[in-house]
């Protein structure tokens, strides 16, 4: 039978019982929609996730950990005849090694300490982190009010929308105004010469920090108050500065004019109080690679060197194997609407067979073959599986945006921003078409096998 008679007989046979067909078209579209709407929650959220990450500005960079050199505490802490194994510190020399692995564009360390902020003539107490002036370009800032730092060691800052409010009812009018900080300065002590000096416990000059010396650990250092004048430059919605820290930086400043500073960090003390040298450390270094896809191989050098390090290359891959669990979850409910749908299939081409025998009686009596009748029925079960998938992408993208307004009118109530957690991409317009498409001609099978075996003499005395 030619393909143009085997469509126009499809076509007849679903206009003679276009209500019947229409609502098994309609089951099918439903179970279909049901399918896109959560694969759809699933991939927007995934998307708005990713987004958040990549909205960081920080998927070519490797945050770089010491190790600890502790034994531990509970059933898992090291003998204490065992040594602890000798990790290197994150300092100086540490930074210089890793500045020249290959493809490592830039080395340069976490720095955040706390300050006190004064604003016409009242004090806020917030956190302070450098940001390098390669952020510029990364994409963190887009969208900031004002601009960017002029120099690498401007005294200039950004500072973040929550803060600024804090400090202003409007805080877009805070641009081009002046703070000052306040914050203490770390000066490193020599270590004692005389055995007289040991175990005294003073505190070191103009400062709080103990030596140590009285233990014979390591010379100590003596922190010294301090006090800057920054201007106000840009406001920024999230603070794009690096990962962990102590407290979140509310107050950017670059990174170049936070070392030079020399400020008195948490980990300094930290550091103090577990017996390492008086030598600046450093609580994070942050790897730049030059193209995000070199992030793997410069981590394992980095590790190889006897650092700890996170990547959000690493995150996104967990994101991604969370989100694949949860799509197949939704998917495996989503289908479940789609087979009972499939059932209304069978129950429409089974009924058309017994309606429709004479004339299958009298296409094998003019020479129609079983296979031609077979392609009849799969005609008709695949032109409704077209049409419900079809109907059932448009129905399910529907539902995606119904839910996604209505939540952002929730959020827009509690004064959050929007957010997409719904998308239908191309690759999910298809596969649900074609696997409606799959399921109709499954579901047709059974129909088709029977009109095919119906015997011809049988079929024609049939009324």
């Amino acid at each position: 039978m030619k393909i143009r008679d085997l469509t126009e007989l499809a076509a007849r046979n679903l206009r003679e019982a276009v209500l019947r067909n229409s609502l098994t078209t309609l089951g099918i579209a439903v179970g279909v929609a049901s399918l896109v709407a959560m694969l759809s929650l699933g991939v927007g959220l995934q998307q708005f996730a990713n987004k958040r990450l990549a909205g960081t500005g920080l998927f070519d960079a490797i945050f770089v950990f010491p190790h600890r050199n502790d034994r531990g505490f509970g059933p898992n802490q090291t003998p204490p005849s065992a040594k602890p194994q000798q990790y290197p510190a994150l300092d100086r020399q540490a930074r210089e090694q890793l500045a020249k692995l290959p493809n490592v564009a830039e080395v340069y360390p976490e720095i955040r300490f706390s300050t006190a902020v004064v604003y016409d003539r009242d004090s806020y107490m917030s956190t302070i982190a450098g940001i390098p002036q390669s952020q510029k370009t990364s994409g963190a800032f887009d969208g900031m009010t004002g601009r960017f730092f002029s120099g690498p060691d401007a005294k200039e800052t950004i500072l973040q929308i929550e803060f600024a409010k804090e400090l202003s009812k409007q805080p877009d009018s805070l641009i081009g105004k002046e703070i000052t900080v306040r914050y203490a300065e770390r000066q490193s002590l020599p270590a004692p010469s005389s055995p007289a000096s040991k175990g005294s416990g003073r505190t070191g000059a103009g400062g709080t920090a103990n030596d140590n010396a009285g233990f014979g650990l390591s010379p100590g250092f003596s922190v010294i108050p301090r006090e800057m004048k920054l201007r106000i430059v840009g406001i920024v919605q999230t603070e794009p500065a690096g990962f962990g820290g102590f407290g979140r930086g509310r107050v950017l400043i670059p990174e170049t004019l936070a070392e030079k500073l020399s400020a008195s960090q948490f980990n300094d003390l930290r550091e103090m109080l577990r017996g390492q040298s008086a030598a600046p450390t450093y609580a994070t270094l942050t790897v730049r690679v030059r193209r995000a896809s070199q992030v793997v191989a410069v981590e394992k050098k980095i590790k190889a060197l006897g650092f700890s390090t996170f990547s959000l290359v690493d995150a996104s891959n967990n994101i991604r194997l969370v989100f694949a669990v949860f799509d197949a979850f939704l998917g495996v409910f989503g289908s479940l609407a789609l087979v009972v749908a499939s059932l209304g299939i069978i129950n429409t081409l089974v009924m058309a067979i017994l309606e429709r025998r004479r004339e299958i009686g009298v296409l094998k009596a003019l020479g129609a073959s079983d296979r031609d009748v077979r392609q009849i029925f799969f005609a008709e079960a695949g032109v409704m599986g077209l049409l419900g998938g079809c109907f059932g992408v448009l129905i399910g993208w529907l539902i995606g945006r119904a839910i996604t307004v209505g939540t952002n009118i929730y959020l827009h109530g509690r004064g959050f921003p929007s957010i997409e957690i719904s998308a239908v991409p191309w690759w999910m317009v298809g596969g649900a078409i074609g696997f409606s498409i799959a399921v109709s001609l499954a579901a047709g099978l059974y129909p088709a096998s029977r009109a095919a075996r119906l015997n011809p003499v049988e079929a024609l005395r049939y009324e």
